[in-house]
């Protein structure tokens, strides 16, 4: 797994992928020069280093760049166990790095509804109308990536662009329904998630969040910041269904599932803009497996400031392990997002 890894932490794997690759036992040169882990020869490598260029061939040792040159130069450093890929003229460049993301989440994107790429709301609450069919009376529908900026019509019935629940309410009566806006500030319920939550239309905005009401006061389902919260305790009862080696197991599907997602598009390092002391804790387990695929630099999120005191100490980690993990920031907000209308503006 780390032998791959750290092809991945260095170069898009797309682009790596398309060559052949062969482990059979090479020889040294002469120069007694120490094999590598990795080579790639014969490719179109973009070394982003103006006083190296473009080069055919590199080497990595111990999850760092070595030597670069021609495939002649860098096949010395082949040896019996060294991973060697055939390029055959691809191109090779180093891999993005993602600067604001949220890890988890984008692995949880791809275990519920898709909804980045709905052209309206009537195929939000076809999509919904579809994953009703094949849920249980009562399991909980989520989804996420709406975004009403996209749409190409605005309902009828909306309030700040954004429709009330009652279409969503009609195919959905015995399923709780919550869809997450595309920026995360945001969420979208029906009036079995709103009942699940013991939020109706007497129930006060939260510091720092808003529940959309009609000009009639009435809750249209729209929860901004704070206010999805709410809900959060009636998702935990459902959740807490699950045994702890199934949530583990969803969790482990997740960061495969981000990574994968990173990966497809060269992301080979990614900056975690939130994860709590516990999720660390998972991030460290899986680094101590060589179970990370990708980079991650984490914020530290969702604690007091009296927790921050007394945790930060035992949780700043400057390249953990084989550098596939580091902690050392954290996160606060003060204001809200533009996308969902939640910022003070």
């Amino acid at each position: 797994m780390r032998k791959m890894s750290a092809l991945l932490a260095i170069f898009a794997l797309g682009v790596v992928a398309c060559g052949k690759s062969s482990n059979e036992p090479g020889g040294s040169s002469s120069s007694g020069m120490p094999p590598a882990d990795l080579v790639l020869l014969n490719g179109n490598i973009a070394t982003v280093d103006p006083a190296l260029g473009t080069v055919e061939a590199l080497a990595v040792n111990d999850y760092t760049v070595t030597a670069v040159g021609t495939s002649d130069e860098i096949a010395a450093y082949v040896g019996p166990e060294t991973r060697v890929i055939e390029l055959q003229g691809r191109f090779v460049m180093p891999g993005f790095i993602e600067g604001h993301g949220h890890f988890m989440s984008l692995g949880r994107a791809k275990q519920i509804l898709d909804l980045s790429t709905v052209k309206n709301w009537d195929q939000v609450v076809s999509m919904v109308a579809v994953a009703v069919d094949k849920a249980k009376p009562g399991e909980w529908i989520f989804g996420r990536g709406w975004h009403q900026d996209k749409w190409d019509s605005v309902p009828a019935d909306a309030v700040d662009g954004v429709p009330t629940n009652d279409t969503l309410n009609k195919v959905s009566p015995d399923n709780p329904v919550l869809l997450g806006h595309a920026s995360g500030h945001a969420a979208f319920a029906n009036d079995a998630a709103l009942e699940a939550g013991s939020v109706d239309d007497d129930t006060a905005d939260p510091a720092g969040g808003t529940i959309v009401r009609t000009d009639e006061g009435r809750a249209t389902g729209l929860l901004r910041e704070t206010a999805q919260r709410l809900i959060n305790d009636a998702i935990n009862v459902y959740n807490g269904r699950l045994t702890p080696e199934e949530t583990e197991r969803i969790d482990r599907e997740r960061v495969m599932l981000a990574s994968n997602e990173a990966l497809r598009f060269g992301v080979t390092s990614f900056h975690d803009a939130g994860a709590t002391f516990e999720t660390i804790d998972f991030f460290k387990e899986l680094e101590e497996e060589g179970a990370l695929p990708i980079r991650l630099y984490v914020m530290v999120r969702r604690a007091t400031n009296e927790e921050m005191d007394e945790m930060l100490p035992f949780y700043r980690m400057t390249a953990e392990g084989n550098d596939f993990l580091t902690v050392r920031s954290i996160k606060r907000q003060i204001d809200g997002a533009l996308g969902a209308h939640g910022a003070w503006l």
